[in-house]
Parts: structure tokens; C-alpha cells; sequence
């Protein structure tokens, strides 16, 4: 028995892979491009230039791919890739790119809940979670494991670390480092992601490297890059001190402050 509704309207530019799944009334546009045993429930609009790949679930009334709310925005071809057994539910929207970058990228195994909205030009790593109604400006980067609490709200080009966990009705303005527990208001560093960290089996040793470089940087005696400085100086470089560095480093809009 077939899983395409003949109640769904799929473009003949369309390209679907084997054992996929779509629900009536579901709207699929030319160019774009369904992966194998992925399911689309019903009412889900995919604009063209969408990419889905293998095993990813889109709920109802979710909308993929759609123009970019960018006024600079001026008809570019440009993409939306959603990458395999990623989960997107019910009313979420998620914007293809612009020139500025060409594409919006969401990567594996991510589980993006009701009403959020992800914008143009972002990029989401793998094994994300954004709870139910998280609004983002464009040009966001998410990096791996990151977990987004209910109701956030990012700015644009705010850059957010890997294995980082921001609570609940957070406003983040600025670059979220990795491994850290972020929330308030003003958003600030409320300690290490600890119980993230050994869930994905980081050992006592690699968190308290992690712990020793943010007491630096967080604490008093130090500006930012003074910290930086001190940490190179005094904390043992593991790959996970490096990837706080480099994080810091690299920062445009500079971290959040305790």
C-alpha cells in the first residue's frame, strides 16, 4: 500500500525517496528532495530548494524552505538542507537562505519542537534540541549537543557552543561558550552543563579542566582577554580547553559575563 496520500499535492520536479511517507494536503514543490523513509504528516508546505534526508519526520503544518524575512532578500536560489532522522514539529518554520550565506543547515538527529522558528542562513549542528517556541534572529550558529530551553529568544548572529544548555525565557544577545549552563535576565554563565556532560560520557577529568578554565574566565580578577591569557598559561590544553579558547577567540559579539 502506498504512503503517499493521493490527497497530498507533489510536484512532478519532486524528487522522493524509497518508503517515504506523505500526509493529505501536504504541499511538496518542484526541486524539491525527499530521502528515504522519511515521513511528512499532513498540511506540511516544503518550498523548493528544500533538502530532506533519509528518516526525517516533519509534523503537520510545519513549513520548510520557505523566502527568507530579510528585505535584502531578492529572489536568490538559494536552500534549506535538513539532515538524517532529524524530527521538526508541529507549526515550526524553518527559512532557506540568502546570498549572505546560500543556505540554511540543520544537521542530524536534531529535535526541533512547536513554534519554533529558525531564520535564514543559520546553521544548527547535530543532536540539537530547541524546545517549543524559540524565535531566532538569522545567521545563528547552534553548535553540536546544544540543548535550547522553551520560549528563548537568540539575536542574530549569536553564536551558541557546543554541549551548552540556556534556560528557559532566555534573551541570548550574545555568543553562548561551550559546556556552559547559561540563563537569566540578562542572560549570564550560571556554571557547567555538568549532568549534559557526563550523560555523553565526559569523564571527571575533562570537567574539571572545563571547571578550571571557566573559573578564570569567569572570575573576577580578569578581563576577557587577560582570562584567555591565564588559561593558556595555567590550565592544562586539552582538546576541550582548545575548543573554549577558540570559541573566545573567534567570538563577534563577544560571550555572555557572569
Amino acid at each position: 500500500m502506498s504512503k503517499i496520500s493521493d490527497k497530498a499535492v507533489i510536484s512532478p520536479g519532486a524528487v522522493i525517496g524509497t518508503d517515504a511517507a506523505i500526509g493529505p494536503f501536504s504541499i511538496i514543490q518542484d526541486g524539491v528532495s525527499i530521502g528515504d523513509n522519511a515521513e511528512i504528516h499532513s498540511n506540511v508546505l516544503v518550498h523548493s530548494g528544500t533538502s530532506l534526508a533519509r528518516g526525517v519526520k516533519i509534523f503537520h503544518s510545519a513549513v520548510l524552505g520557505a523566502e527568507p524575512q530579510d528585505l535584502k532578500f531578492s529572489g536568490e536560489v538559494t536552500t534549506l538542507e535538513i539532515g538524517e532522522n532529524t524530527v521538526v514539529r508541529e507549526f515550526a518554520t524553518i527559512s532557506r537562505g540568502t546570498s549572505a550565506r546560500g543556505k540554511t543547515v540543520i544537521g542530524k538527529s536534531c529535535y526541533i519542537m512547536n513554534y519554533v522558528h529558525i531564520p535564514h542562513d543559520s546553521v544548527i549542528g547535530n543532536n540539537i534540541i530547541l524546545s517549543n517556541a524559540i524565535n531566532m534572529g538569522g545567521h545563528v550558529t547552534v553548535d553540536d549537543w546544544a540543548i535550547i530551553g522553551g520560549m528563548v529568544g537568540v539575536h542574530q548572529f549569536v553564536h551558541i557552543g557546543a554541549h551548552s544548555f540556556i534556560a528557559f525565557g532566555s534573551r541570548v544577545t550574545q555568543d553562548v561558550p561551550p559546556f556552559v549552563l547559561a540563563g537569566g535576565s540578562p542572560i549570564g554563565y550560571k556554571g557547567l552543563n555538568v549532568v549534559g556532560l557526563k550523560r555523553r560520557g565526559f569523564s571527571d577529568e575533562q570537567i574539571r579542566n572545563i571547571k578550571n578554565a571557566y573559573s578564570i574566565i569567569y572570575g573576577t580578577e580578569y578581563n576577557i582577554s587577560d582570562a584567555v591569557k591565564a588559561v593558556k598559561d595555567t590550565v592544562e590544553m586539552t582538546d576541550e580547553v582548545k575548543t573554549i579558547i577558540s570559541f573566545i577567540e573567534q567570538s563577534e559579539r563577544g560571550i555572555i559575563r557572569k
